[in-house]
């Protein structure tokens, strides 16, 4: 009777108190508008009876929030939300911290990395940009968020393989990267999509190319005369860079097994929704969802695949 009982308190757990999602980047940015966006389709289908708190902790190039959610083991209310951050923090910088210091829960996306320019600007393929990109090294400036991570990664990876050198400029976040290249003080920036829809669909930025191996399956018109599936991928014009980036709930190390089954189960319900899906499509989302060891085998390898993209580019702490 006893041990019934403990199976059924397990299979009931659920947040007693308010939950903290903690994202280590700015307000503004592709991971803080997905956080804000699952905050409110959780409340809206009342899938969670406590409240969902969104804490920004930016600082250090995302340190501080992945220090933070390692520094409470057995914290059932807080939850990371984070991205390949969790590998490229700690490989550029030497900070004390594996993703394996946390809990798993689920991977819900990946996404998509776009080349885009001022529209004012008289590049309209890839090929254009890095022709005068090489005509004069150095003088171009490639925006995007913090140093050593995604942004920079993909930058050193067009610099080896079109044989250019921009200036790289590091924001605090993606947000910030969409409002210096619409204000022409930066000449181009490889944001995902979510974080440059708004300017594109005012028809401030133009997308050059998409860094996949395939252009997006989403076809409604997001401007007037484009879709995302019109963009083409930067290996169609000749520049053969390839990056996805994962979207990851992790809580602290040391939950008790019901708390991940729970976190798990509510963001299988929230992927499930109409809004889920709305919003994957209008920020160009690849739609990848992964729990469990298929998820944690997962990790240890994008963990070794940025350990070779970053040793490449120089960009390991010493």
């Amino acid at each position: 009777m006893a041990l019934g009982t403990t199976q059924a308190a397990a299979a009931d757990w659920a947040p007693t108190k308010s939950v903290e999602f903690i994202v280590p980047f700015s307000a503004g940015g592709a991971t803080d508008n997905m956080a804000r966006a699952i905050q409110g389709i959780i409340a809206k289908h009342k899938l969670m009876s406590q409240p969902i708190v969104v804490q920004n902790k930016a600082g250090a190039s995302g340190a501080e929030g992945l220090l933070d959610i390692k520094g409470t083991p057995g914290d059932a209310h807080r939850i990371v939300v984070s991205s390949s951050g969790l590998y490229t923090v700690p490989l550029a910088t030497g900070l004390p911290f594996n993703w394996r210091d946390l809990t798993p829960v689920a991977m819900v996306a990946q996404d998509e990395f776009i080349l885009w320019v001022n529209s004012d600007s008289p590049f309209k393929t890839p090929q254009d940009y890095l022709a005068a990109v090489k005509k004069e090294p150095g003088k171009f400036k490639m925006g995007g968020t913090s140093s050593k991570r995604e942004d920079q990664i993909i930058t050193a990876m067009v610099e080896k393989a079109a044989g250019v050198k921009f200036i790289y400029i590091p924001y605090k976040g993606g947000g910030e990267a969409a409002t210096q290249l619409s204000g022409k003080h930066i000449d181009s920036n490889p944001n995902n999509p979510s974080e440059s829809i708004a300017q594109w669909r005012a028809g401030q930025h133009r997308a050059l190319c998409l860094f996949a191996d395939k252009r997006s399956s989403y076809t409604e018109k997001v401007t007037e005369t484009q879709s995302w599936a019109d963009v083409p991928t930067c290996k169609e014009k000749g520049l053969d860079v390839q990056y996805q980036m994962l979207r990851v709930f992790m809580l602290p190390g040391k939950v008790q097994p019901e708390v991940t089954k729970f976190y798990t189960q509510l963001l299988q319900k929230v992927v499930a929704t109409p809004d889920w899906k709305e919003y994957v499509t209008k920020n160009a989302l690849k739609s990848t969802v992964m729990v469990g060891d298929e998820l944690r085998n997962y990790l240890g390898k994008d963990e070794q695949n940025h350990r070779q993209i970053m040793k490449a580019a120089g960009f390991m702490a010493p």
